[in-house]
């Protein structure tokens, strides 16, 4: 595995838009409907969370949903965003009496040292990391052209002001933290090295966001998941759990009377696993905008 990493083919679109259940047609957006047969709605908006100015404006769906609803959910609130970066920050170095060559292959170590050290990173510096942690900052919008400023949560978050809007969140900042901090050894280290794997078979980022532009869900759920399919595990973890975990709070919002939109990365809302399939299995009405 060692000898195929490479720098180029990073998969960070994918994890961008992760952080989605039919075929869309043409007209279609990453914006559903989801109704109860009390009378219950929720709109659910897939998120790219890091965005270019030529991506906007957003498609239309995402404003109708916005302007229908009372209140807005994201996958953290303001405040939680802060907290979790702060927990994610320290979580992510290790203690002063310890470092990752102790927590990783010796093949693996050998070769963040060789690569790290062409971009003037020194060992003493990388090693302060795990694995996770390194592959988040590899990750960074910034680096590739995006800025999490003009993702779509800042967007709605902003509009959700101006209008006194109430923000929630489905998780908390410890469980947020935690999809990262609670990764073993080996996950971390696979989590890192697929930073380096080529996809010759995955999308372009520009396919990816032609997938979420146009409400095609599944598609970025599945590539979301192929991206691991060594690793499926992690793909589980980093999904499929949270939107288990998503659906009581979802469902809260359904009975409450009041209509929300709900905001999450685009990869967590398609698949058999995503969430409108949970939610259409319990007997709620979804509809794509």
């Amino acid at each position: 595995m060692i000898e195929r990493c490479m720098l180029r083919g990073f998969r960070v679109f994918a994890f961008a838009v992760a952080f989605g259940c039919v075929v869309a047609g043409a007209n279609a957006a990453s914006v559903w409907k989801v109704t109860s047969a009390a009378g219950g709605t929720v709109y659910l908006g897939g998120s790219v969370h890091a965005l270019r100015k030529q991506d906007y404006p957003l498609p239309p769906a995402y404003n109708r949903a916005f302007d229908a609803s009372a209140s807005l959910a994201f996958e953290v609130d303001e405040r939680a965003v802060i907290d979790s970066s702060n927990s994610i920050a320290k979580a992510g170095e290790y203690a002063r009496n310890d470092n990752l060559k102790n927590h990783v292959d010796p093949r693996t170590y050998a070769y963040l040292k060789k690569l790290l050290g062409l971009l003037g990173i020194s060992e003493q510096k990388f090693s302060r990391y795990r694995p996770w942690y390194l592959a988040l900052l590899l990750e960074a919008p910034t680096l590739h052209g995006r800025s999490e400023e003009l993702g779509v949560e800042k967007y709605l978050m902003g509009h959700a002001h101006k209008t006194h809007k109430p923000i929630a969140g489905l998780e908390t900042a410890r469980e947020h933290a935690e999809i990262f901090s609670g990764l073993t050894d080996k996950q971390s280290e696979a989590y890192l090295l697929l930073e380096f794997i080529p996809q010759s078979e995955g999308f372009t980022s520009e396919q990816t966001m032609r997938a979420w532009r146009n409400g095609d869900a599944d598609l970025v759920a599945k590539e979301f998941h192929d991206a691991y399919r060594d690793f499926p595990s992690i793909a589980v973890r980093l999904l499929d759990n949270r939107n288990r975990n998503w659906i009581p709070k979802i469902e809260k919002y359904l009975e409450s009377g009041k209509p929300c939109f709900v905001v999450v990365g685009v990869a967590h809302l398609g698949g058999p696993n995503g969430v409108l399939a949970l939610l259409k299995g319990r007997g709620y009405t979804v509809e794509q905008l």
